[in-house]
C-alpha cells in the first residue's frame, strides 16, 4: 500500500528538504501534488480531491521515517472499530 508514493517522496527528499523542510507534502501514486504548512491542509486537500482513495502525506524532516502513520485514524477522522458494515 502507498508504495509508489512513499518512492516518490524518497526520490524527490533531498529536494523537499532544502525547500520545504518542515512542512508537509501531499503525493497521489507518482504525481507530487503539492507542500502545505500544516498537515491538516495536505489531508484536507487530499480529501477533497481524492475522497476515500489512499494516498500519502508525510511531515518532511531530514530523516527519512520508516513508519507508516494514519493521520485519519489519529486524528479520529475514521475508526478501526466501526460498528457499520462497509
Amino acid at each position: 500500500m502507498l508504495d509508489k508514493e512513499r518512492k516518490l517522496y524518497k526520490k524527490k527528499h533531498s529536494e523537499l528538504v532544502k525547500t520545504s523542510l518542515g512542512k508537509f507534502v501531499l503525493i497521489k501514486g507518482e504525481e507530487l501534488i503539492g507542500v502545505f504548512n500544516t498537515i491538516e491542509e495536505a489531508i484536507s486537500e487530499g480529501a477533497r480531491r481524492f475522497g476515500l482513495q489512499s494516498f500519502l502525506v508525510r511531515e518532511i524532516k531530514h530523516e527519512i521515517e520508516t513508519t507508516v502513520n494514519i493521520p485519519a485514524l489519529s486524528l479520529g477522522i475514521l475508526s478501526a472499530n466501526s460498528t457499520r458494515p462497509v
